[in-house]
């Protein structure tokens, strides 16, 4: 597995960043249900990134060696008054290109705490290049609007990053949602089908007992999902049913239920 590079990262921050900023400006209801996330507003879930791009700005740009509150996050507050698509769109703008001026002054190695075993700007670069995929998925669908296919080589890193923090989450927090997840003899084969070859955009996924491991490869699975990469990466976070169209199941479905139901806590 080979990470992006981070100015990569970098650039895919300010360009999600981009995307949500479009669905705010784009004159859809702020206060519109997230299919996704039923118990957030559209406006909710551009706050909840909001903050969180303020956070991980002073995390970063600090050089946190321990957890930071939120609240000490200048302007992770948002705008004062709801509703306000400009002022959403304002706050975003300035919290995306200080969050991104702060990773690249870093630099990968940088020290930044963090509640993953990574303790530097490099983990936070990746982590909000996903946040943003799939958020900006949440927010495309809360707008009635399509969501752009994901790059490649980032859909099949959001899906590598994913499986590490499943793994990192079943040893930290062992009686969790994620202690479920332990099938000795099945697993889940996720296979993308408009990929080039040398990418690889396989998996394959074991549930033993000391906790789920995985490979790249095309390999048989006592359950496969198959489709193009973008759909697979969204099911595979619960944005899109597994049997969405142009995705299919083969084998048993309800391992992979039981995958989507206690390995989505995200």
């Amino acid at each position: 597995m080979t990470l992006l590079a981070h100015d990569r990262y970098c650039d895919e921050i300010a360009a999600g960043v981009g995307q949500l900023r479009a669905v705010v400006s784009s004159g859809a209801d702020l206060s519109a249900t997230v299919p996704t996330c039923p118990d957030w507003s559209l406006e909710d879930l551009v706050r909840h990134v909001g903050r969180a791009l303020c956070w991980v700005e002073l995390i970063v740009r600090t050089r946190a060696e321990e957890d930071v509150p939120l609240d000490r996050a200048a302007g992770s507050a948002g705008p004062a008054r709801r509703g306000d698509a400009a002022a959403l769109d304002a706050w975003l703008a300035e919290s995306g290109t200080m969050v991104v001026h702060a990773l690249r002054e870093a630099g990968p190695q940088g020290r930044a705490w963090s509640w993953f075993g990574d303790h530097t700007a490099g983990f936070w670069a990746r982590r909000m290049t996903h946040e943003l995929v799939v958020h900006g998925a949440d927010a495309a669908l809360a707008a009635g609007r399509p969501f752009r296919a994901v790059a490649a080589d980032v859909a099949a890193d959001a899906i590598d990053e994913w499986l590490e923090i499943v793994r990192f989450v079943q040893r930290v927090f062992p009686e969790g949602l994620a202690k479920e997840l332990r099938a000795p003899g099945q697993s889940i084969h996720l296979h993308a089908t408009d990929t080039a070859a040398d990418l690889d955009a396989a998996w394959l996924i074991e549930l033993p007992e000391d906790g789920i491991t995985w490979r790249r490869g095309h390999e048989k699975a006592t359950v496969a999902l198959r489709g193009p990469l973008t759909d697979v990466l969204l099911a595979f976070y619960r944005r899109l049913p597994p049997d969405a169209p142009g995705l299919q199941v083969l084998g048993d479905r309800g391992l992979l239920e039981l995958w989507l139901d206690k390995a989505t806590f995200g």
